[in-house]
């Protein structure tokens, strides 16, 4: 008896007899366990290894793709038995890398089972686990079969059904296996949640995605001046949404969403899978903490100074980088406390020896500590800085204003002829028109209407135009500065304006420094509102949501788009938490003060999605034409602009990807129309997620085989190249305060007061007097090392973190041959650095321009494109 047993054994683990013989399908899984990521929690590994002693096993279950189960009506895939990981006790773990691997055997019948489209997986431990992969080696019949999961498993009491996950294999909907439709459908429906009540309270082990309006900035239980308005829903102030949290209102007012604790921050709702892993989360605290101390430490030593909270000499500038600060002693350590605990402020001193902190040397003093101050790298970070997005093609002089002037008066230029004619190289200011030599920095209507409420707070400042003339070695350099104010009478009566112009020496050289100052700083509030948070951050969310919520994980283009909105979610969260909200650090060193986000709600009335493939955004902003001839079907009118000239390789790069990915699955314009999870997502994107924007005409309308590259193209563009241009620049430019200044305390000296006559003696007390001070300073700077970093997780364009991200051959080689394409950019892009005839790729200050070089480094690099808005 014994004999025979043995004998049945061999042939059944060989695989051996007939068609209806079960065969083994082994297979391993990858996985994190809990207490690998959460060295705190000392409990979860005992706890997993007393369930295991007790039976409670982590189960999981093949599902068949193409043969229905009869007790389940023909709705699911059958299932194999149920089987277990094995030596979960015993297995070893590398801490180095995080993972553990497991064997795992399942019994499975070809004839009978099949191709196997799914697993279902069961937690049965009490903690949680980060499950990464599953690979079936030998399907008889099939080969290899990999699930790619990367997804936080809960104890399965926390689930209402089972945990699916999806082979590796894409299916538009019409094409997916009759088995599999209904765990399709299902998986979606959970990801939307329950949508008859909104109001239940979202727990860590939820996965829903759900929208918002942005009701959670302001805090009215902490008084009065923390209210403000709720963004999105409105004409007034209409906004992209943002991932709903469902945290109980205010106390005070029942339409905004209570806050968390300061202590709490970390723990704001975002669906699990979409916060950061364990490295990104330790390298964002580490530097969070690092920078807390820097911005802290410092405030108390200004209170020894002759001067509290102001910078002497652009020496004392220099010295956050050169000499650092040394923490103080007696009374003045204890006033830390209330800003951090004791035992933290430890920590931070460990660092040091001494408890000295500085700041890393921004590049751009690195090479030239005073070259930031000459009129061509003011005029060259317009096209090669931190927010290269905004200079435009002067097409008439006077510029001319868009404001409504039955609301706003006369909002017209009141730049003359005479003013830029010395500077136009012997041109008439119709011929310089005629020959594109002209070039617009405007900052004019966007901040007018708000410049009357912003200059009632500490801030004291214009709304700003700047004319540039385009000379003959392809330099810009800046022909007069226009500054604005409100007029005292109302605003119907129009602007009260004036104009400067160059000049090097005297007095008026440091009026002119001073009104470039004013621009920097004005173009530093654009960038960080608009440019930055608003058209990359915020924008991009709601196709986040919307893309979990209605394409499936089986879906082509949600395969495409996933790598691209990782990180968006949380640390759009953190930054409401922390950054954006009312009294946060954006508040505290922005000029627009407590109307920086409405402020931003009101500019998005003016989003177009279609604007921001970056061609469209070149020809509106009238720097490029359209030109058959040219690279790319465009012609630059300023050749030498650093980001437009990288970008549209990338561009170029991103369009033949998408191109070629979409057309595999997609081979008519029918196809694209009759697919209902792609027109579903489109529909809840244009009608919910920006549902502000529902005009038709702001949208491709989602027929044709181009809307859907074109549609692709813009948001891989937006959430990588363009986030990247206007992010990971910000501290080689901005972490040095006087060359990127973000707000300003005084208006311009009038002639006879002291302010004015000082000029004349210390011209830089003046500046670093009306400019940001040394609390702002450290505070803006050490948020900008943080959001200037690279994580050492970082997945670059071109990159995926995993190589079997779909079983598709065809879109595999296209992948291929995109990364291929992003290494000749970036070859190209050394290349063009080293050229010194491009005299805008480096500058007076010696910076080359690296912030759309496609791979990057971890750290403080200034170059590398993220996958994502990650940071």
């Amino acid at each position: 008896m014994c004999s025979c047993i043995k004998d049945m054994m061999k042939i059944f683990n060989k695989g051996g007899g007939d068609d209806e013989q079960q065969k083994i399908v082994k297979g391993k899984v990858v996985l994190m366990k809990k207490n690998v990521l959460d060295f705190s929690d000392f409990n979860a590994s005992l706890g997993d290894r007393i369930n295991e002693l007790f039976g409670k096993k982590i189960s999981l279950q093949l599902v068949s793709s193409i043969h229905s189960d009869p007790s389940d009506k023909g709705l699911r895939g059958r299932l194999s038995k149920e089987t277990s990981l094995e030596n979960w006790i015993t297995s070893a773990t590398s801490l180095a890398a995080g993972d553990s691997v497991f064997d795992v055997v399942f019994e499975w019948e070809e004839k009978n089972m099949g191709h196997p489209g799914a697993f279902i997986i069961r937690n049965n431990h009490s903690n949680e686990f980060y499950l990464k992969s599953l690979t079936l080696e030998h399907v008889p019949g099939h080969g290899k079969v990999h699930f790619v999961c990367n997804s936080w498993v809960y104890p399965d009491e926390k689930y209402s059904t089972d945990r699916v996950f999806f082979a590796n294999q894409s299916y538009l909907p019409h094409e997916t296996p009759v088995a599999l439709v209904s765990l399709r459908e299902e998986e979606l429906k959970n990801l939307r949640g329950d949508e008859t009540d909104k109001t239940k309270m979202l727990q860590e082990w939820d996965r829903v995605y759900d929208y918002a309006y942005y009701n959670d900035l302001g805090n009215p239980d902490k008084g009065a001046e923390y209210a403000r308005p709720v963004l999105g829903g409105s004409s007034e102030f209409p906004y992209p949404r943002r991932g709903r949290t469902s945290r109980p209102p205010a106390k005070t007012d029942a339409n905004i969403e209570g806050r968390l604790p300061l202590l709490s921050s970390l723990n704001i709702y975002v669906p699990r899978d979409e916060r950061f892993g364990h490295l990104k989360m330790s390298d964002f605290l580490a530097y969070a903490l690092k920078a807390l101390g820097q911005f802290l430490l410092p405030e108390f030593e200004a209170l020894c100074d002759k001067t509290p909270n102001e910078f002497d000499t652009i020496q004392d500038t220099l010295e956050l980088y050169e000499g650092g600060f040394k923490l103080p002693e007696g009374k003045l350590l204890d006033d830390i406390h209330k800003y951090i605990p004791f035992e933290m402020l430890k920590e931070l001193l460990r660092t040091d020896g001494e408890g000295t902190f500085k700041f890393p040397t921004p590049q751009v003093i690195q090479e030239d500590k005073s070259a930031w101050r000459t009129d061509e790298e003011f005029a060259r970070e317009m096209l090669a800085g931190v927010n290269p997005v905004i200079i435009s093609l002067l097409e008439e002089f006077p510029p001319k204003s868009k404001l409504d002037p039955s609301k706003y008066g006369n909002q017209n230029s009141t730049i003359t002829k005479e003013h830029i004619v010395p500077n136009l190289n012997g041109l008439s200011v119709e011929e310089a028109i005629n020959q594109n030599k002209i070039f617009l920095l405007d900052h004019h209507d966007s901040l007018m209407p708000y410049l009357r409420k912003i200059n009632t707070t500490t801030t004291k400042t214009y709304a700003s135009r700047t004319l540039l003339i385009l000379r003959n070695d392809g330099t810009l350099m800046p022909l007069a500065i226009e500054l604005s104010l409100p007029n005292p009478k109302g605003d119907e009566h129009g602007a009260i304006s004036k104009v400067y112009t160059p000049a090097q020496q005297g007095v008026e050289g440091s009026i002119w420094d001073l009104a470039k100052a004013y621009v920097a700083v004005n173009d530093s509030g654009v960038h960080q509102l608009v440019s930055h948070w608003l058209n990359t951050h915020a924008v991009i969310e709601p196709f986040v949501i919307a893309t979990n919520r209605q394409l499936s994980v089986l879906h082509p283009i949600q395969k495409l788009l996933d790598p691209h909105f990782r990180d968006t979610m949380n640390i759009n969260a953190f930054a409401r938490q922390t950054l954006i909200n009312a009294g946060g650090i954006l508040e505290k060193t922005v000029f627009p003060s407590k109307y920086a986000m409405e402020m931003s709600a009101v500019i998005y009335k003016n989003w177009v999605f279609t604007d921001h493939s970056l061609p469209a955004d070149l020809i509106k902003r009238g720097v490029a034409v359209k030109d058959v001839k040219g690279k790319h079907g465009l012609r630059l009118l300023i050749e030498d602009y650093p980001y437009a000239v990288d970008g549209l390789e990338i561009w170029s790069a991103i369009e033949t990807w998408v191109e070629d990915y979409c057309s595999f699955y997609y081979k008519t314009d029918e196809t694209v129309k009759g697919d209902k999870e792609l027109q579903a997502w489109w529909k809840e994107l244009k009608e919910v997620g920006h549902g502000d924007k529902k005009n038709e005409l702001w949208w491709p309308k989602m027929e044709t085989k181009k809307d859907l590259t074109e549609t692709c193209s813009i948001i891989i563009w937006v959430a990588s190249a363009l986030h990247a241009a206007v992010n990971f620049g910000q501290y080689p430019y901005a972490g040095y305060l006087p060359n990127r200044p973000t707000l300003s305390r005084r208006l311009m000296p009038e002639v006879g007061s002291p302010e004015y006559e000082e000029l004349k003696t210390n011209p830089d007390k003046i500046l670093l007097k009306t400019i940001t001070a040394q609390l702002q300073t450290l505070l803006g700077v050490s948020l900008i090392e943080i959001l200037s970093r690279h994580s050492s997780d970082e997945v670059y364009l071109g990159q995926r973190d995993t190589p079997e991200w779909t079983k598709d051959v065809e879109p595999l080689e296209a992948f291929d041959k995109f990364g291929k394409k992003l290494v000749e950019i970036e070859k190209s892009i050394v290349e063009m650095n080293n050229d010194k005839n491009l005299k805008n790729r480096v500058g007076p200050v010696q910076v080359p321009y690296t912030l759309l070089f496609p791979t990057g480094q971890s750290g403080l690099s200034g170059k590398g494109i993220p996958n994502s808005v990650s940071i």
